[in-house]
């Protein structure tokens, strides 16, 4: 009798599945963020693209703040950073946020992530350690530029994610809310309200990023670099 082939018991055994890691969790989570919105982002959700289950993600992470901090950790390393200079300082702390801005609004919702958390994550750490160099170059005295650069960080993040909302509403005219430029002006001009109908062009002038820009330079503008 022919001894059997030393393979013929593998062949019908299912491929080895990859590893779960933590760089595997981020994607799998930045892909349900991208595709679903950020709202979709639960441990369940991820684990599932992941094609396992939610206990083996426990062997990498917490719960699902640690989620958050892998996504901000990961849109963080996308972030440039330029060597700190005294006369353009300014300059360069609007383009940090700017990309900052931009990485959040490539994943609807996900600038929630960064909201109320305080980052461990060695890359967002890195980007905050960057923008706090930028403005002590630009010498601003440093309880102002941590408080300074906190608020801008609030700011970024909330511009993002109404930005998110109005997409998101846009997409689904059954909860449509958002109007368009030309019926705000019907509204502003109502006679009910004489200041809003008199400046009714300024008030809805601009776009986001105008605004963006607009915003940061207000506060940026009004450091002033310590004697």
């Amino acid at each position: 009798m022919p001894c059997p082939d030393g393979n013929a018991g593998s062949a019908g055994a299912s491929p080895r599945k990859e590893p779960i890691t933590v760089t595997r969790i981020t994607d799998a989570a930045l892909e349900v963020v991208a595709t679903e919105g950020y709202d979709a982002l639960t441990i369940r959700r991820v684990a599932a693209v992941l094609d396992t289950g939610p206990s083996s993600l426990y062997a990498h992470i917490v719960n699902k703040d640690d989620i958050d901090d892998l996504l901000v950790g990961r849109l963080s390393a996308e972030i440039v950073l330029p060597e700190p200079d005294p006369a353009e300082w300014r300059g360069q702390l609007l383009d940090v946020f700017s990309q900052i801005r931009d990485q959040y609004l490539k994943y609807p919702g996900v600038s929630r992530a960064a909201l109320a958390m305080v980052p461990t994550n060695l890359e967002a750490l890195r980007v905050r350690e960057g923008l706090f160099a930028i403005a002590l170059a630009g010498g601003i005295e440093p309880r102002t530029a941590a408080w300074a650069l906190d608020a801008i960080s609030l700011y970024v993040s909330a511009y993002a994610l109404e930005q998110s909302l109005v997409l998101q509403r846009r997409e689904h005219p059954d909860q449509e809310w958002v109007v368009s430029r030309e019926e705000l002006m019907r509204r502003y001009t109502a006679d009910s309200f004489p200041q809003t109908r008199r400046y009714a062009a300024e008030l809805t002038s601009g776009t986001g990023p105008d605004r963006f820009a607009f915003t940061l330079a207000l506060i940026l503008d009004n450091l002033c670099p310590s004697a």
